[in-house]
């Protein structure tokens, strides 16, 4: 009798135990993995537009690899950096693309909508928005303090000048047909804008926005480039096979420099022009020639040209003026372009038609 009391004793103590025991708490979730840092920024970057696309080509100079792609818009075009290296501004067009020789009247009719100025984060790739800045804009410039942007207006033969804060055309100057290349003089005073049609320069005073002169060069003018001091400008000229030379000073044309040489057709066809960093050289591309030119400034004349590929167009050079870096329409790639040995080193896909080329330092 003893012995059952005990073990009933013992099991009910069991039970009672078991009542008062509080249940296993279960086991923490487990923290989510964290997600993965993102890619450093490289330290230099080559932005190229492509026109047929609509695209962004972003490459890393360090490795000459094409690290993102993003959309723009319709054909974009001229490209340029702000001063504080944030902000890309490309030219945005809805006229349609009528190459040399093709009757404006069979083309369809423009999207007005589609013109603008794509503001795009630097390290984002994103278009912030677009700036109205006239129709059909083709090239543009920005002020050293990021505030104004001038914009050549192919269709309508004017410059805008953009207010950049508040995204507001403040003013337009009429020059002459097919307006083009847009570069701001070294010292901010002066604008140049070159028109194919009237082959001229069209220099624009920055304080005022009034028209300085016009500057006959020679047919169908495209790009300029400026000396580091500001003293001379290089204009190309598509149809002339030549460079215009200018006393950037008193805005006069002082002579032609010649290109010659052999390349895919019978003669150089100047189009983009990019300037040493120190001034030493002038590197202009010759479209459908096929060539990089290096012009001397001591002596204004060829000091070599370098076959670079199928109609290379927009140009850009690093800031160590040891690479340069051309965009080959036709055949959809980017050529970079070791200057001290003058070889290609590499060929880079890009998108359909790359067009411009910038390039964005840390």
């Amino acid at each position: 009798m003893f012995r059952h009391t005990c073990i009933l004793v013992m099991i009910a103590g069991c039970a009672a135990g078991a009542c008062n025991h509080e249940p296993a708490k279960p086991e923490p979730a487990a923290a989510p993995a964290p997600a993965p840092a993102a890619a450093p920024i490289p330290a230099v970057r080559v932005f190229v537009t492509n026109e047929s696309s609509g695209n962004l080509t972003v490459i890393d100079a360090a490795n000459q690899a094409v690290i993102a792609t993003a959309p723009l818009g319709k054909r974009p075009r001229g490209i340029r950096v702000s001063p504080d290296r944030k902000s890309l501004y490309v030219a945005l067009s809805g006229s349609p693309n009528a190459g040399p020789g093709v009757d404006p009247k069979t083309l369809p009719p423009p999207d007005r909508s589609a013109d603008g100025i794509g503001e795009v984060d630097a390290d984002t790739y994103k278009v912030k928005r677009i700036i109205h800045a006239g129709n059909d804009p083709e090239q543009l410039d920005i002020s050293a303090d990021g505030s104004r942007l001038y914009v050549a207006n192919e269709d309508a033969a004017q410059v805008s000048v953009v207010d950049v804060p508040s995204g507001t055309i403040v003013a337009t100057v009429k020059i002459g047909e097919e307006p083009e290349g847009v570069t701001i003089r070294p010292d901010g005073k002066v604008v140049y804008v070159t028109s194919e049609g009237d082959g001229a320069v069209f220099a624009i005073d920055t304080g005022t926005n009034k028209l300085l002169k016009r500057i006959p060069v020679g047919p169908r003018p495209r790009s300029i480039g400026f000396l580091p001091d500001g003293s001379r400008a290089y204009v190309s000229l598509e149809n002339e096979g030549a460079l215009a030379l200018i006393d950037s000073a008193q805005h006069k044309f002082m002579r032609l420099i010649r290109l010659e040489g052999q390349g895919n057709t019978p003669k150089p066809r100047p189009m983009g022009i990019t300037v040493a960093p120190d001034g030493s050289m002038v590197y202009v591309t010759t479209g459908s020639f096929g060539s990089l030119f290096l012009i001397d400034p001591k002596t204004n004349a060829a000091a070599g040209a370098i076959p670079v590929g199928q109609r290379p167009w927009g140009v850009a050079v690093l800031r160590d003026g040891k690479t340069l870096y051309t965009a080959n329409g036709p055949s959809n790639d980017v050529s970079v372009v070791d200057l001290a040995s003058r070889q290609v080193l590499k060929k880079i896909g890009a998108g359909e038609r790359p067009w411009g080329v910038a390039v964005v330092g840390r």
